[in-house]
């Protein structure tokens, strides 16, 4: 299904400066750090890509500048027990979306 929706998205992606390669690790970081994780090892460690180039920059700055929501959602609102989690879902994943949007802005610009 990643699959899938990386080859659809990964076009339109491209042109505002995340490479298709990257788009794993922008969709996945909300949900799993760890999966998250080992998208941005297996990005550092093909030789193709490698961690100096734009895409390595650019996922080694998303794994830093975002943040696990649904994690952070079901373990730390659950122990509270705090039901109510719509609004901060909706701000946790625009804090996400603004962390990429940084991301990218900053890799491109240092990049140049």
């Amino acid at each position: 299904a990643l699959d899938a929706l990386v080859s659809a998205l990964g076009p339109w992606t491209s042109r505002v400066g995340l490479p298709a390669e990257a788009l794993p690790m922008a969709l996945l970081r909300p949900l799993s750090g760890s999966g998250a994780f080992a998208v941005l090892a297996a990005i550092i460690n093909d030789p193709a890509i490698g961690p100096d180039s734009y895409t390595g920059m650019l996922v080694s700055t998303l794994q830093g500048c975002t943040e696990t929501t649904f994690y952070v959602l079901a373990v730390y609102f659950g122990a509270v027990q705090v039901r109510r989690i719509r609004y901060t879902l909706a701000a946790g994943l625009l804090a996400d979306l603004a962390g990429v949007a940084a991301g990218i802005a900053a890799c491109s610009w240092l990049m140049r």
